[in-house]
């Protein structure tokens, strides 16, 4: 295969703004899928977390082939969280679709990701998605979008940007918006006109940068990335080098593979431009070059943006520890953090000093949150803290957090209940617009210390009707306290099962968390406080049986039913001294130290400190 036979394109959008769905349909309508073989839905989202979720978490690469070229496709996360993936994978590209809903229009992580594709110099189709809704806009996100490349500095070749419209799971598009909807055919010829082939040369030695590292059950360590120049072939010599130009490890290509459709297909011979996977070595790892023996110039890597959010993460020590997990030790969990942050470089592990206890760092809630699932999954017990933003000190010694862009879509009678909330947490107000159909767009610039733990009071505020998207912004001047949750824990005194009698009664003291028969030990929360005090209670008291019997003593107990929630919700309830348990089957709230006398003694030695 030449060169110019290949297109090398990304896939860009906001979450669930439909990207892996056009994925989808593409693979349909050009033959990479026989008619009577069954695709599942959403096929790119493999991991069952992404299932699960509906979102992608994790880049992929995949191949079509269309009227003799290769198009080799990148499906990129759209969630904030999960930038990372995004900024390196845009460098195995030579061109982007930018996928945006027809009603939603642009929102932040469109913009970070546009302005990643258009600093790297790529010139995007804008794809406008989901035209058939009923609330759909298109002229008007047309426009939007337009202002977007503006504001973002694109250069007068990148502002002449084809559009198309399109509904990418009934699988059609159209340029016109009264023309045909008949399949995606444009799209893809646009992609063979629009998209450049690879500038690369395969005529200069060999060099790969690698861009992603997965772990594969039977191949072991794999690397995909871009070949940027040469030609390989199975069993030539190659060598690994990092950013700085130093030497990892001699290795020989035993197994080449390219893509087709979501397969990876062993090839003879790899050429510049492609996007390939090679299997086996040790020491390589992302950003690091791959290379023939005499090249000596690493491939420059793209600087990834610094984490702004970490967790610490230590042994569960509840009395509960080890009755559902098998990877318990603190050299465990260590193991496990660290094989993470090799393939994942928007994460930072660090270790305490007494190696006990692991700060986790990464881009959000979200982020740590799918990691601790994952870990969770893969039969890990451990504990988590309170998520706590990372802060840095300027020149001038002054002490910067995070700040994000929060855009919120409300209907226009919750508007002063979110901007009430939004105060409370420090947040400037930046732009108020009506968005069409009774509903209010609200832009704010928050610090994301005063984020942590507001989705669930947000969908509270706004009846579950209000969306709202974040996306981390610049580091700017602390500004000082905000008020953390308003509300105490109910706590247990007593290990065994809950009895439905004792909730009952202790009802109106706050929202419960457990059930009748739920196991809880000493320490451990079970609900929440209706006041901003802590109050220890016994869930385990049951009725006093006599034998005599009284007129209505004996009516049915009815039960308000518990409060549920995620693991990333749990983790931003809690307060400094509180942790999250996780098991592989249970998660649960508890204070740091379990007995009152304990909780005592850390107060006055942190009033001391």
């Amino acid at each position: 295969m030449k060169t110019q036979d290949i297109r090398n394109i990304a896939i860009i959008a906001h979450v669930d703004h439909g990207k892996t769905t056009l994925i989808d349909s593409i693979f349909k309508q050009s033959g990479m899928v026989r008619d009577n073989q069954q695709l599942e839905e959403r096929v790119m989202d493999r991991n069952d977390l992404e299932k699960e979720r509906g979102i992608t978490i994790l880049a992929k690469c995949t191949a079509i082939e269309w009227e003799g070229t290769k198009i080799n496709i990148i499906d990129t996360p759209g969630h904030a969280d999960f930038g990372g993936e995004v900024e390196r994978v845009l460098d195995m590209a030579d061109g982007v679709i930018l996928l945006v809903d027809a009603a939603e229009g642009p929102l932040p992580q469109t913009k970070f990701v546009l302005g990643k594709a258009l600093k790297l110099g790529l010139r995007p189709i804008v794809m406008i998605n989901k035209i058939d809704r009923s609330d759909a806009r298109p002229d008007d996100v047309h426009n939007e979008v337009f202002d977007l490349f503006a504001a973002l500095d694109a250069t007068e070749n990148q502002l002449d940007f084809p559009t198309l419209y399109a509904s990418g799971r009934d699988g059609w598009c159209t340029d016109d918006l009264n023309g045909p909807r008949e399949n995606l055919h444009p799209l893809l010829e646009l992609i063979l006109k629009h998209v450049p082939p690879p500038s690369n040369d395969p005529n200069a030695p060999f060099r790969m940068l690698a861009t992603l590292l997965e772990s594969d059950s039977y191949l072991g360590r794999v690397l995909t990335g871009k070949v940027y120049s040469g030609r390989a072939k199975v069993n030539a010599s190659v060598r690994a080098i990092d950013l700085e130009g130093k030497f990892l490890e001699n290795f020989r290509l035993t197994k080449l593979m390219t893509f087709r459709g979501v397969e990876r297909v062993p090839a003879d011979e790899i050429v510049a431009g492609d996007i390939i996977s090679i299997a086996g070595m040790k020491n390589t790892s992302v950003a690091d070059t791959i290379c023939a023996p005499d090249v000596t110039e690493p491939i420059p890597a793209h600087p990834v943006d610094p984490p702004t959010m970490a967790v610490t993460i230590t042994v569960n020590d509840s009395p509960f520890a080890g009755k559902e997990g098998k990877k318990l030790t603190s050299t465990m969990i260590g193991e496990r953090l660290r094989a993470e942050a090799e393939t994942n470089v928007a994460i930072r592990v660090t270790e305490s000093a007494g190696r006990d206890a692991f700060e986790l760092a990464g881009r959000g809630e979200l982020q740590l949150g799918v990691l601790i699932e994952t870990m969770r999954r893969e039969g890990f017990e451990l504990s988590v803290s309170r998520p706590r933003v990372l802060l840095k000190t300027d020149e001038s010694g002054r002490t910067e957090e995070p700040y994000e862009d929060v855009i919120i879509d409300v209907d226009d009678e919750y508007t002063g209940a979110v901007m009430e909330q939004m105060t409370r947490r420090k947040a400037d107000l930046t732009d108020m617009r009506p968005s069409g159909a009774g509903k209010t767009r609200l832009t704010f610039l928050a610090p994301s210390r005063g984020l942590i733990g507001y989705q669930g009071q947000f969908l509270t505020d706004t009846r579950g009707t209000g969306i709202m998207n974040r996306l981390f912004h610049c580091y700017a001047p602390y500004k000082g306290d905000i008020p953390g949750r308003r509300n105490g824990a109910l706590i247990s005194t007593e290990q065994g099962a809950a009895v439905a009698y004792a909730i009952f009664n202790l009802q109106d003291r706050g929202m419960m968390f457990i059930e009748h028969q739920t196991p809880v030990y000493q320490g451990m929360i079970v609900g929440e406080h209706s006041r901003d005090n802590d109050l220890d209670i016994n869930v385990l008291k049951g009725k006093k049986l006599t034998n005599m019997r009284a007129s209505g003593s004996d009516e049915a107990v009815i039960l308000v039913p518990p409060r549920r929630m995620s693991l990333e919700e749990m983790m931003s309830w809690i307060n400094d001294d509180e942790l999250v348990e996780v098991t592989p089957k249970t998660l649960r709230l508890r204070k740091k130290h379990l007995t009152p006398q304990d909780r005592e003694l850390a107060k006055k030695a942190a009033k001391k400190g």
